[in-house]
């Protein structure tokens, strides 16, 4: 142990990674009493595996987050990072481990937490990649900092901004749009807003883009209403970036710091964008919510359908059905088709999309999944298959029990969290429901999050 007038250093081996993607270490130390204790180490960029050299500030603490100061054993799997924002900006945290290595570690992620609910891991399929980890996302979102200039929030430290040059996650066009915004902030001298403060005028901005039909959205989220010089940033926009049919202004002065809208202000273009997915035309507005990588999504609707083998004489019930991502594509192989969600502008807008698209065997309403359910089980009947694509938190133990209730002969789950999936489906093994395929799939690349589609079928006794 090598004190320091700072803290004290140790060399630790990572054993693990955490539910965010940081490693995890363990050092025993005998207190003044010579009892030991036991102090648990967070790590960031690091792998399993690795023996690296870390300093704890703090040594009386008996848990201690910092990056390594040296890593002296290297995993297999690390590279050189591409991004030189990486290990400051919060968006990415694994461009230092190969993306194979991060294919095989998700999965691993989901076997694990299936194994800990007692469900057999085996039934996990390898993690589906991509051919083409970069570029993928279709929306991102930007902070202002007090004096203006734009960027990512800091990796362990939110208040601060970590100013933009350039991003691989998204398209050129979305990061060049971005960047005209950012100057035209700049040149013009104005104001990030500072929450603490309650001071300022620009606080976000939003760019979303349509893969398909190439359309770009920019949403500008201020405390004020907007003023003459956006005349500017309108001229601008319309000479360099003729794909962006929307631009938006939206004022927004809760404290929360969050990308909402008390009034809108429609700069350019309409209020929405197109988009496309699996040959279904979507409308976007700037709170839908869409799937971020429309690559990928294309393959979970796709995996989802062929697990499901829906038929033209079946009913179905989407559960946290959202803008009918995956209402549409199954709607158009069932006889008829049921949406559930919270939202009403999701539903409103999973209205307008099956019109659009010509569907008349859909219904959709607008309330929470375990009254909504009771709702349409007493004019729908019992449904033969059942879609659950929940928030992050799971669907809860209540709507579960309640789609065991209604008794589907299958269940298909999406899930963002493999925790809460495995929580959730925990529920179901009192109603005779067995777990059959589990095949995630990688939406975020570079991430430590990981997709997921299930299938489970009801025995009967």
């Amino acid at each position: 142990m090598n004190k320091k007038i700072q803290g004290e250093t140790y060399t630790v081996d990572i054993h693990r990674l955490d539910e965010k993607g940081s490693g995890q270490a363990v050092v025993w130390r005998k207190n003044e009493e010579g009892n030991e204790r036991k102090l648990k180490l967070t790590i960031p960029y690091t792998l399993p595996g690795e023996k690296v050299r870390v300093t704890v500030e703090q040594p009386q603490k008996r848990r201690w987050k910092s990056k390594s100061d040296e890593v002296l054993e290297k995993h297999a799997e690390r590279i050189m990072a591409k991004c030189p924002h990486f290990e400051l900006c919060g968006g990415c945290v694994w461009q230092h481990f190969s993306y194979e290595g991060q294919l095989e570690e998700k999965t691993n992620q989901v076997r694990n937490v299936l194994q800990l609910q007692g469900f057999d891991p085996s039934v996990v399929n390898k993690t589906i990649g991509m051919d083409e980890p970069w570029y993928y996302r279709n929306k991102m979102e930007f902070t202002f900092a007090a004096d203006g200039s734009l960027g990512l929030h800091e990796q362990g430290n939110f208040r601060n901004i970590i100013p933009l040059e350039t991003c691989f996650i998204m398209k050129k066009e979305m990061k060049d749009a971005v960047l005209e915004v950012a100057k035209w902030a700049k040149e013009n001298e104005l104001t990030g807003y500072e929450k603490e403060k309650r001071e300022g005028l620009l606080r976000h901005l939003m760019v979303r883009m349509s893969f398909k039909t190439n359309e770009i959205m920019l949403a500008i989220f201020a405390t004020e209403a907007p003023s003459s010089c956006v005349e500017e940033l309108v001229h601008r926009i319309q000479k360099y970036f003729p794909q962006v049919k929307s631009l938006l202004w939206l004022e927004n002065r809760n404290w929360a710091d969050r990308t909402q809208a008390e009034e809108t202000h429609l700069l350019l273009g309409r209020d929405f964008i197109y988009d496309e997915l699996m040959g279904f035309r979507y409308r976007l507005w700037f709170d839908t919510f869409f799937q971020t990588n429309p690559v990928q999504a294309e393959k979970l609707v796709k995996l989802a359908l062929e697990m499901a083998e829906p038929n033209a004489s079946e009913k179905m019930i989407d559960l946290f059905c959202g803008v009918g991502t995956f209402s549409l594509p199954f709607a158009n192989q069932v006889k008829k088709l049921a949406g559930i969600e919270l939202v009403e502008t999701s539903i409103q807008s999973a209205k307008r999309n099956a019109s659009d698209n010509g569907m008349d065997n859909t219904y959709f309403l607008a309330k929470d999944a375990r009254h909504g359910m009771d709702e349409v089980l007493t004019h729908f009947g019992k449904p033969d298959l059942l879609l659950v694509d929940p928030p992050r938190s799971g669907a809860g133990g209540k709507v579960m029990r309640r789609i065991g209730r209604s008794a589907p002969e299958r269940i298909i789950y999406v899930s963002c969290n493999p925790a809460s999936f495995a929580t959730d489906i925990k529920e179901l093994e009192p109603f005779g429901y067995t777990l059959k395929k589990v095949q995630p799939v990688d939406l975020f690349p570079h991430t430590y999050h990981v997709e997921l589609v299930a299938l489970l079928s009801r025995v009967e006794e």
